[in-house]
């Protein structure tokens, strides 16, 4: 139950920029929102809404904002009635993509992540095409500061996890699906909220990518972020890190 992560380039996320701030929050709210509908509005009786707020808490999203998304969410009035749609495809070098949507608009959502594929020299392919190639975990989060690697370790075995790696940057604790909100609890509990809890889609194998091609597949996954009803985009490739410092130059 330790080592190095090899996950850091799977799921890949935008810089924390200004002009990007006000995209992600309305999928932060749009999360709150399917959250407290799916199940009671109070976030300590709904796991998936206490996922979202505390997502929304670390994206610096104002507690009011929160607070108002829920009371929207569970009133009576009508509003947005999103579902909830996975695609799958292949984009460049091969690499599998899952992206994660919640949409008010089936058909608008599939053009959008069809046209993004195929201008990016990407595929999309038909439901369950690429998910094999994964498979599903609850994953729990917390920066370095919190804990040595050891106590996380010491935690993290004691609340059933099945896996931690620590490095310079934080603790990643890995459980099964159905173990997933009573590890999270039980880690909530002793170190305080995580930076962040989800379940994810985590690949079996990975392409390394060379700079050429690691600078498609980068572009394909923007594209697809760009998309305001995707809220998670997963993808099996690893960039070597001297590539990536050639990217971010």
């Amino acid at each position: 139950m330790a080592g190095h992560s090899q996950f850091k380039n799977i799921m890949h996320r935008k810089g924390a920029q200004d002009a990007r701030k006000a995209r992600q929050f309305a999928k932060l709210i749009r999360e709150i929102t399917v959250s407290a509908r799916a199940g009671l509005p109070d976030p300590a009786a709904n796991p998936r809404l206490r996922a979202a707020c505390a997502a929304a808490r670390e994206a610096n999203m104002p507690r009011d904002t929160i607070e108002r998304a829920i009371k929207k969410a569970s009133g009576t009035a009508g509003g947005e009635d999103f579902v909830e749609i996975r695609y799958e495809g292949y984009g460049p070098a091969g690499v599998a993509v899952i992206v994660e949507a919640l949409t008010d608009n089936r058909n608008r959502t599939a053009s959008d992540i069809r046209s993004a594929f195929a201008k990016h020299g990407g595929a999309l392919g038909e439901t369950n095409s690429v998910s094999f190639l994964f498979t599903r975990s609850g994953v729990v989060r917390y920066p370095r500061r919190v804990a040595d690697d050891d106590t996380m370790l010491e935690a993290a075995i004691e609340a059933g996890a099945e896996n931690v790696v620590s490095d310079d940057e934080g603790h990643e604790v890995t459980t099964g699906v159905e173990d997933f909100f009573a590890v999270r609890d039980a880690l909530e509990a002793r170190f305080g909220p995580p930076e962040t809890a989800r379940i994810e889609w985590r690949p079996g194998t990975l392409v390394t990518l060379d700079e050429e091609k690691a600078a498609s597949v980068l572009k394909l996954l923007d594209a697809l972020e760009e998309s305001d009803d995707v809220q998670n985009v997963y993808a099996n490739f690893d960039i070597p890190e001297m590539v990536m410092r050639k990217l971010s130059a």
